[in-house]
């Protein structure tokens, strides 16, 4: 029987465009949300015999800026999500937004469709900060915004913060923690500010913009890891924090290696062993068939050796790490080499095990992205004594989407 499966509805507009933003969104383009509700609905409609009777447990409504592309329209989509598919009456239901585009009637009639977890685009308590990337939103908007949702009765909050801003001081940094915590959300996420190719952040900073160094942004996480213990978020990925239960259980999914379908340019799926992508081109998404498989990039079909690398690849990523037996169970592959490797890291403190499976430190977690290397190197030596896999396996050098 198919297993249970999450759906990302990707929202490629936006009022205006943040400078380190790598996402596929546009601004200005508003003439164009009618024509894209018709073409993302054909497109979801196209895939409903292959999604038939999957059980649904998440939507996440992520871009862009769901919420600047408006009430009525996100509504019209979960409805027809909620009429074709099997939406379990427990799922959970995210929409992106950014403060300045929120109202408590908009959120009130959001959570009567169904709605009932909001992401919230706070990112930094300082309007400096926040002029200096180009928000357009002010710290009292996201304070106003916060009242707003609960007054609509939304009961499920998450704020994403950002760490290592232009000029960025500790300081600054655990004044805007405080903040995000005295709102008392129920998740907050911290994003370490990367420099991504062809933005005009990029730009900047080959102009000269100075940015936190490698070990300030590091005494920055760490800060945030030590503040948000102390306030009740359990840290439970990189860069997400819940109170108990609190977890999104969409984004987990890309983590733990469960199923997920994507609609819309740049929307990634996961499903029936198939990984792929759409073009991130929103004029060719709009010309193309109601399947969309001409806009497909980068299909992969997911081999043996490939879903031992990613066990290792993705659920490292979050608290609830690996387990020798579930891996052996799962791949029937010598655990010996990674455990090895694993308690190595022990020693300089930078894993540990909890019911006997092995996660990173929060310093082990600064350095995952060698750490997590290591391990399938070791990893590697293992599937070529098994099947002579290793020529098979390749690297995936970018996360899946965790929008």
């Amino acid at each position: 029987m198919a297993g249970v499966l999450g759906v990302y509805i990707h929202i490629p507009f936006c009022k205006s465009k943040c400078d380190y933003c790598d996402f596929y969104s546009l601004a200005g383009q508003e003439e164009l949300m009618d024509r894209y509700q018709r073409a993302l609905l054909a497109h979801i409609k196209s895939l409903l015999p292959l999604l038939k009777g999957r059980p649904v447990d998440s939507i996440y409504f992520g871009g862009g800026t769901p919420s600047y592309y408006g009430e009525k329209r996100l509504r019209e989509i979960l409805g027809f999500l909620q009429h074709h598919l099997s939406v379990s009456r427990q799922a959970e239901i995210t929409v992106e937004c950014n403060p300045d585009s929120v109202d408590w009637r908009g959120i009130s009639r959001l959570r009567r469709a169904g709605v009932n977890r909001i992401s919230l685009g706070m990112q930094s308590a300082n309007p400096q900060q926040l002029r200096c990337i180009h928000r357009i939103h002010t710290p009292r908007q996201v304070d106003q915004a916060v009242a707003d949702i609960r007054k609509a009765k939304m009961e499920n909050l998450s704020l994403d913060l950002i760490y290592g801003l232009p000029d960025q001081t500790m300081a600054d940094w655990e004044d805007t923690l405080e903040k995000a915590i005295a709102l008392n959300p129920e998740h907050i996420s911290c994003y370490g500010l990367k420099v991504e190719e062809d933005t005009p952040l990029a730009a900047r900073v080959a102009g000269g913009q100075p940015l936190p160094d490698g070990d300030c942004q590091a005494d920055l996480y760490l800060r945030a890891v030590e503040l948000l213990r102390q306030a009740g978020y359990r840290q439970y990925e990189i860069s997400n924090f819940a109170k108990p239960g609190r977890e999104s259980r969409h984004n987990l999914k890309y983590w733990l290696g469960r199923e997920y379908v994507g609609f819309g340019p740049g929307a990634h799926s996961y499903l029936d062993g198939r990984r792929y992508a759409y073009r991130r081109d929103l004029e060719a998404y709009l010309a193309a068939s109601p399947t969309r498989e001409e806009l497909l990039e980068d299909p992969q079909t997911i081999n043996a050796p490939e879903r031992a690398r990613e066990y290792l690849l993705l659920r490292m990523r979050t608290q609830r790490g690996i387990e020798e037996w579930e891996y052996r169970r799962k791949f029937g592959l010598n655990f010996e080499p990674i455990n090895r490797r694993l308690e190595f890291f022990e020693r300089h403190h930078w894993v540990e095990q909890s019911d006997r499976r092995w996660h990173f430190t929060p310093e082990g977690f600064l350095l995952s992205n060698t750490l997590i290397l290591d391990l399938l190197d070791a990893q590697a030596g293992t599937l070529n004594e098994r099947k002579n896999w290793a020529d098979l396996i390749h690297p995936n050098s970018s996360d899946p989407e965790n929008r």
